[in-house]
């Protein structure tokens, strides 16, 4: 167990360590690829509109760039995915309060940092009733999820993939998805096999590097 431990802390610095150069374009585009939906959902889970959501991916990204250079990464004090909560959050609470009158912007800082000690994000108006919280974990998960399976399907013969999406994505029959394709069924569960193997070791690349 510590020896995975360690592997998964020295995969993270790995991640983090690339992102430090701002000229690494190929990282940073794999980096806004991966997140700006996650980021993206939940602007718009917390009650803004296209536009803002928009506004937050933008700004969200311009922070992480202007902080990787010096930011250090210490998993005794948090993870990466709670840092990059933290990130969006507080560009969500700055589209809020966008939409106040100057008037009303100290109090709303004041209800965000309230005697309660709280979390800020409890502020932000969420009529569904979860937390912003539980709803970044759901996002987190479905982008996960999403970013592997695009990984994977990059790697894949079209048709391999095909089977794959018309057996398990649209629910056709496999015997359906045989004699569309000209296949045995059992190829077609084979495909189903494989491709879900594969999408399981992205989807725990992706964490050892993001969680």
């Amino acid at each position: 167990m510590a020896r995975n431990a360690d592997e998964l802390i020295r995969t993270r610095a790995t991640l983090l360590h690339r992102l430090k150069n701002w000229q690494d374009q190929t990282s940073w585009e794999q980096f806004f690829e991966t997140y700006w939906k996650l980021i993206y959902g939940f602007a718009r889970k917390a009650g803004l509109n296209e536009a803002e959501a928009q506004d937050v991916v933008q700004e969200t990204m311009f922070a992480i760039v202007k902080h990787m250079p010096t930011f250090t990464y210490d998993p005794t004090r948090g993870s990466f995915k709670g840092w990059l909560l933290n990130m969006a959050r507080w560009r969500i609470i700055d589209q809020i309060r966008k939409r106040r009158p100057l008037s009303d912007k100290h109090h709303l800082h004041h209800d965000f940092c309230s005697s309660t000690g709280t979390d800020t994000i409890g502020a932000i108006p969420d009529p569904a009733g979860p937390s912003l919280d539980q709803y970044w974990e759901t996002e987190w998960q479905t982008n996960l999820l999403e970013s592997a399976m695009n990984n994977v399907k990059r790697r894949l013969d079209p048709e391999k993939y095909q089977l794959f999406d018309c057996y398990v994505n649209k629910e056709w029959a496999p015997e359906k998805v045989a004699a569309t394709f000209g296949v045995s069924v059992n190829q077609v569960y084979q495909a189903k096999h494989r491709i879900t193997e594969m999408v399981k070791a992205e989807v725990a690349r992706l964490e050892k590097e993001v969680t």
